[in-house]
């Protein structure tokens, strides 16, 4: 019988059920989704870098390595393996694309993920194990020969292998291009023979009788000491990046810990949102059913089978919306976390598995406790007492006349006014839950459609505005000279740079010397205007000044990796930048006698002069083109979050207005009675609604905007963002919730016309 009943009763309820089924199953899915993103990136991440070896330090030494430098570096204590390592930019012959060819003496360290063709055999004299990216995006088959260049150097061999590396897992020239883009730049991993075979004395003369400029080591002590240890066992300083100033891990693991951010705040919201819904809605429902409770008691049902029937309400909503929040959380881990998806396009990874964290398991049977918990509690309040008490309907608690009524501007509002100003501190806990409905979805929108914002002005200022050059050439900064580079800036009518890696503190940093007298290269201070380097002092990225506590005025200190000076200089102001770097101009930097050698020349010029130092040409077109890709993925993500919050909004504000209307049938049956027409009780639901939405947007706009901020000093370590957000957003957001707000209580106030006069007032108050 009671089976019977509690189908009944959901057919009954069934737009309150229904809604809160969706509730439940967007929070758990958007909560699970984004959960479910991190952990995943973080676990397959994790299995490439295992299976690859991929290194914990890497040493570099402009002269090279050799085998008693290998050696030495093994005999270190905690070092589990090593390798001498290569890598450089060599262009695709007769073609503009550029392959990163790197070669790995044992490849349990810094090694490649075999995905189709032979295994890496490292006595092959003529084989290619290439990027199965780059293959698959130019055509390029197992068997195929591919000719590479590098200065003066041939390389000719044969696609044995496609692969993937860690050491590629963002296979990107530098940290300017943000996307790969496998069309034109990929990797290819030659064996130590072959590397022996085609370089003779030609390569030994550039990097010092050595092939080897860079030994990989893995080992699990901190840098401090490994670095202590390296300088003894090789009698020298030299520069050592720790994994986590490596482009491909760093940037990375930013990717999960910007996902570990963004899982801690929207979708917690989106949870709490439909949890407390789901609380208030489950509380009236069994209120609604008291009489139906009553009546079981007076029938003879014991209190405990009565508790286990409606219990198991909140029990089917809890289960039947986790099982559909955790289809949609996969279906939307799937969609960020698969080849063709979102992160399918950055990163370069073997496998794609879906994992859920433990938390996130542990958060569903929690979810599911409390709504049981909820339903029991419900339902044994309305227990109390003898079967007569249960019998009588449930009347809210006697309102007291507010020290407001008693005021002479409450007494000069209209009825429709004072009425639902009533109603809302009458039903607390339901106006409470609609606010913070609407402030959820009002923050919700804020939050992503301003990110939009914040990283359209990002694009503008980075890329648009201070990248004012359309080519950047670069250049062997080993062996150019400083008056071939000048003459060659002459002749393109470009401005030119040098880099370097620097030890500040603890860490290592870029140091970014510019030339600039034709504006190809523009730099953004703090507050996003261009300033010009002055001839003095250095400028620095604002993680950098974060870090080391340092303002503009302050003494700055750095070392050149191999050697023992120590140059100071002081700080002239702070900018935002793409890297962790520290920029001087020329002049600053030959007043304090820092030596540099020019990398990169920029200019718009396309018929480049004949020049042996010329590496390699990156274009603007491509860095914007990898960045829109980005951007074009995130819009994406952006919009399904506001298509979530709008649906989040519609559902919770439709699901309290059905409870408000079920909790004002009587009061609007008397209304009926009295003569008001079904228009004029439709304008006071709706308006109460929109007097919530208008309070709900006056809270969310701010708290949208204090969220979005959050959001971007969290991810300050990866992304130097200003918060920007344009009138565009504020009205999107108010409209977008003035529009839902609305609707819901149109829907709502078309039921009022089914009133029954008779059977509401016929009831006992």
């Amino acid at each position: 019988m009671l089976l019977k009943k509690m189908f009944r009763t959901l057919l009954r309820y069934k737009a309150q059920f229904i809604s809160m089924v969706i509730m439940i199953a967007l929070g758990v899915g958007v909560f699970l989704g984004f959960n479910m993103e991190w952990y995943s990136l973080e676990k397959n991440i994790g299995f490439i870098f295992d299976q690859t070896g991929f290194a914990d330090y890497r040493i570099y030494s402009e002269k090279g390595f050799s085998q008693e430098d290998l050696q030495a570096v093994l005999a270190i204590d905690g070092v589990r393996d090593a390798t001498r390592f290569l890598t450089v930019n060599a262009a695709v012959k007769d073609d503009t694309d550029v392959i990163a060819l790197a070669v790995s003496e044992n490849m349990k360290v810094s090694g490649v993920y075999l995905m189709e063709g032979e295994p890496y055999d490292p006595d092959s004299r003529d084989g290619l194990w290439l990027s199965d990216q780059y293959a698959r995006q130019n055509g390029v088959r197992l068997g195929d020969k591919m000719t590479l260049t590098y200065k003066t150097l041939t390389v000719t061999g044969t696609v044995k292998g496609l692969v993937k590396a860690g050491e590629f897992l963002i296979c990107v020239p530098d940290e300017t291009q943000v996307m790969p883009d496998y069309h034109s730049y990929g990797f290819a991993y030659l064996s130590p023979a072959m590397l022996e075979n085609i370089i003779p004395a030609i390569f030994r003369n550039f990097v010092g009788n050595s092939l080897y400029y860079q030994i990989n080591v893995r080992t699990d002590a901190d840098k401090a000491s490994f670095v202590q240890a390296v300088d003894r066992a090789l009698g020298k300083t030299l520069l050592v990046l720790s994994k986590e100033e490596t482009l491909s891990y760093a940037e990375a693991m930013g990717e999960v810990e910007e996902g570990k951010t963004m899982g801690s705040v929207l979708p917690v919201l989106f949870l709490a949102i439909a949890i407390l819904t789901m609380v208030t809605t489950m509380h009236r429902i069994t209120a609604s059913e008291k009489t139906q409770i009553g009546t079981l008691k007076a029938l003879g049902f014991r209190d405990r089978r009565i508790l286990r029937h409606y219990t198991a309400y909140a029990l089917i909503i809890g289960l039947i919306g986790t099982a559909l929040g955790v289809g949609l959380g996969y279906l939307l881990g799937w969609y960020i976390m698969n080849p063709d998806g979102a992160m399918g396009t950055y990163l370069d990874m073997p496998t794609w598995n879906l994992y859920v964290p433990a938390f996130g398991w542990a958060v569903l049977a929690l979810i599911n406790a409390f709504l049981v918990l909820i339903g029991f509690l419900s339902t044994r309040n309305m227990l109390s007492g003898t079967a007569a008490d249960a019998l009588r309907p449930y009347s809210p608690r006697r309102m007291r006349h507010l020290a407001l009524e008693e005021t002479r501007a409450f007494k000069a509002l209209n009825f429709g006014t004072k009425w639902n100003l009533r109603d809302c501190f009458r039903h607390k806990a339901r106006s409470l839950m609609t606010l913070f409905g609407i402030v959820g979805c009002m923050v919700l929108l804020v939050g992503g459609l301003g990110m939009m914002d914040t990283m359209n002005a990002f694009v503008k200022a980075f890329y648009d505005d201070a990248i004012h050059y359309e080519n950047r050439v670069n250049l062997d900064a080993e062996s150019i000279r400083k008056e071939e580079a000048q003459a060659l800036e002459d002749a393109c009518r470009g401005d030119w740079s040098a880099t370097a890696s620097v030890q500040l503190g603890d860490k290592a940093v870029g140091l970014e010397v510019y030339h600039v007298e034709n504006d190809k290269v523009r730099f953004l201070d703090e507050d996003m205007r261009f300033v010009s380097l002055a001839d003095e002092g250095a400028y620095i990225c604002g993680r950098i000044a974060r870090s080391q506590g340092l303002q503009p005025g302050d003494m700055l200190s750095f070392s050149p990796y191999g050697s023992d000076d120590t140059y100071t200089v002081r700080v002239a102001g702070v900018l935002r930048s793409m890297t962790e770097s520290i920029v001087m101009s020329d002049r600053a930097a030959d007043a304090i006698g820092y030596p540099y050698s020019v990398s990169a020349v920029y200019t718009d010029e396309t018929n480049l002069p004949e020049n042996r130092n010329i590496l390699n040409v990156q274009t603007k077109k491509a860095i914007i083109d990898s960045f829109d890709s980005f951007m074009a993925l995130m819009n994406v993500m952006i919009l399904l979050l506001v298509l979530a919050a709008v649906v989040l909004g519609i559902v919770v504000l439709y699901n309290l207005g059905v409870m408000s209307y079920t909790e004002r049938y009587r009061e609007m049956a008397t209304l009926k009675v009295v003569g008001f027409k079904d228009r004029k009780i439709g304008t006071l639901l709706i308006s109460q609604n929109l007097w919530l939405t208008v309070l709900g947007i006056l809270v969310g706009l701010p708290a949208g905007v204090g969220v979005l901020q959050y959001l971007l000093t969290a991810l300050a370590a990866e992304y130097e963002l200003k918060l920007v957000i344009g009138p565009a957003t504020y009205l999107i957001s108010i409209l977008l919730s003035f529009g839902v707000s609305l609707a819901v209580g149109l829907m709502v106030a078309r039921k009022n016309r089914h009133i029954d006069m008779v059977a509401a007032l016929k009831t006992a108050e």
